[in-house]
């Protein structure tokens, strides 16, 4: 498992495909349990006996540890193999998909899901670095475009197979779906893709990975469970406090490491590396924030059943399918700056038009156009965003700003997962309760719409196009 002297895969040829297929099978099947479990709530929650808090950590279990440890992931790639690393993501994320399927209880799949975004978190990081290390620069832009659509489709897709599986089987079956599309990712893998690693080497940043998890856990422990203890709980300010200083200690030791930080300072000495970061965390905290609310809403208000649920969200997935790669060509030939302004903006127009939904909303008048605008939106900044992001940084640090702007993403949802129910007055069994999801929701989408024109201007004011690229190379870019 050597490191080719230069990348030399090409799309056209079997190798390049198979390594494409790997890459996008795998990260897809992340990116989907980052949505399909959505739909399910309502049903798994009923199932299980789970309360609000049972239900954001539901979600929040498996983005708690898929952004702390992201990192982790793309360093461990680069340093003991990306390929080495991948596989065994892909096989810890499989077992844990199983558990999952398995779960009698809701501290068990709260639990069986902290344990898959560990899994996630190997793979995902590796899946991209994978095509940014073996295919040709004249190659590797139309891989990672490929890449962006394709798996910007499966995390939209999600829904709608969850809406499926769950009407006709069981929710337990939106995990187990995981096991064969895992044996396939490993058979490509293991004909097709070629080893790599980075060529330094150096002391692991263990300190920095504890550290960040401790951070984003007390975080959003505090944010969660402070509704349900209350505000004088002491357990709650301890979460809060812990969280504030590990984050506070994990940049110190950050700085401190330099380029042996699990997180090198130097990355951040690019401003628009930076700036699509922060980007980042508005526009995917309003997208996972809105897609939170939106699943349970439309199926215990609107009285819509999880497989309709998963339907509505269906025109989405097509635009990105349709549109995703366009997108990614307009960013190549003008710049990143105005797809990545306009798009939240259509996204925030869109997420407005879904606020009013209420009990029996008619799906073609009060549904259909929010998320066709919703949808455009995404596709105009998915795709140059992801291009966008390793193109402002050297090469040689491919998996680790693969991971960091993963693990912006990931953090982001999770947050927003944590904190929009206390945001909105969402707590206990009232997402059960019609009229009070209906009134939270409300609120919610108002949340999701400024932190994307936030996004905007943030894109309008700050993004240009990365150094060094021109109109006939694509710039590469970790996540989607």
């Amino acid at each position: 498992m050597s490191q080719p002297a230069n990348p030399d895969l090409r799309l056209g040829t079997a190798a390049g495909r198979g390594t494409l297929l790997a890459a996008v099978l795998a990260s897809g099947m992340a990116f989907l349990d980052s949505t399909i479990v959505t739909v399910a709530l309502p049903k798994l929650g009923a199932d299980l006996g789970a309360t609000t808090a049972g239900l954001q950590w539901t979600v929040n279990g498996y983005m708690l540890t898929l952004a702390a440890f992201v990192l982790l992931g793309g360093a461990l790639g680069d340093r003991f193999g990306r390929r080495r690393v991948f596989l065994i993501g892909v096989l810890w994320f499989a077992a844990a998909s199983v558990l999952c399927g398995l779960a009698l209880s809701v501290e068990w799949l709260i639990a069986a899901r902290v344990l898959q975004g560990v899994g996630a978190a190997l793979l995902t990081p590796a899946s991209l670095a994978l095509l940014q290390a073996s295919f040709q620069p004249d190659h590797r832009g139309r891989a990672i475009g490929a890449w962006s659509g394709l798996s910007g489709v499966s995390t939209a897709i999600g829904p709608f197979i969850g809406g499926w599986l769950i009407d006709s089987v069981s929710w337990r079956w939106i995990f187990l779906i995981n096991v064969p599309l895992a044996v396939a990712v490993v058979v490509a893998a293991l004909r097709w893709v070629p080893e790599s690693r980075a060529t330094s080497t150096g002391r692991f940043d263990i300190g920095g990975a504890l550290l960040g998890a401790l951070g984003l856990a007390g975080v959003t422990y505090a944010l969660i469970e402070g509704p349900v203890h209350g505000v004088r709980s002491v357990a709650v300010w301890v979460a809060a406090a812990a969280g504030v200083g590990a984050t506070t200690a994990f940049v110190l030791l950050e700085r401190r490491r330099g380029d042996r930080a699990m997180l090198p300072p130097r990355l951040f000495s690019s401003r628009l590396f930076s700036v699509l970061n922060i980007y980042t965390v508005a526009v995917y905290a309003a997208l996972t924030g809105q897609g939170f609310f939106f699943a349970v809403h439309l199926q215990n208000v609107a009285g819509y059943t999880a497989l309709e649920t998963g339907i509505a969200t269906l025109p989405m997935t097509l635009l990105l399918l349709v549109g995703s790669a366009r997108a990614g060509a307009l960013a190549t030939r003008i710049g990143p700056r105005l797809p990545l302004t306009v798009g939240p903006a259509v996204a925030a127009v869109g997420i407005l038009l879904l606020r009013p939904i209420g009990p029996g909303a008619n799906y073609w008048i009060h549904v259909l156009p929010g998320v066709l605008l919703f949808g455009a939106g995404l596709t105009l900044l998915v795709a140059p965003l992801t291009a966008s992001v390793l193109g402002a940084v050297e090469d040689r640090y491919a998996g680790v700003a693969s991971g960091v702007n993963n693990a912006a993403a990931r953090a982001a949802g999770l947050l927003a997962v944590a904190a929009l129910p206390l945001l909105v007055g969402l707590s206990g069994t009232a997402y059960e309760v019609p009229t009070e999801l209906a009134a939270a929701y409300r609120s919610a989408m108002v949340w999701c719409a400024g932190l994307m024109l936030a996004g905007a201007v943030l894109a309008g004011i700050f993004v240009r196009r990365p150094a060094g690229t021109t109109a006939g190379r694509a710039p590469e870019g970790p996540t989607g």
